[in-house]
């Protein structure tokens, strides 16, 4: 059933000439109008937004700041642990990909 309203906003985007010729001829094959088609892709459109990394992240500082605590104890010679800047080295690298994956894929309403 077609809904009668009055589409009295314009909207524009930028694509290229052949992004353009794509849409259209799907348009076309879809049996619709332009408007109509981008319309319905619109509806049919499912978000959904990447998980909350935050309370991970919120970890890996609290193992950060562990491991600093620990470093400090091994500078100052009170504790010797082998192997302690590769765990640190890791930590700061899973932290740096961690961030990186919440930047790029971030979402908002």
């Amino acid at each position: 059933m077609k809904e009668n309203r009055k589409r009295d906003v314009t909207l524009t985007i930028r694509v290229t000439q052949e992004e353009h010729d794509a849409v259209y001829l799907n348009a076309i094959r879809a049996g619709k109008n332009l408007t109509d088609y981008i319309l319905s892709l619109n509806k049919s459109a499912v978000i959904s937004p990447p998980p909350d990394l935050s309370p991970l992240l919120r970890e890996l500082k609290r193992i950060g700041t562990n491991i600093n605590q620990i470093a400090a104890k091994v500078n100052s010679g009170v504790a010797y642990v082998p192997g302690l800047e590769d765990v640190a080295a890791q930590q700061a690298a899973l932290i740096t990909q961690l961030r990186a994956l919440t930047e790029e894929r971030s979402w908002r309403p």
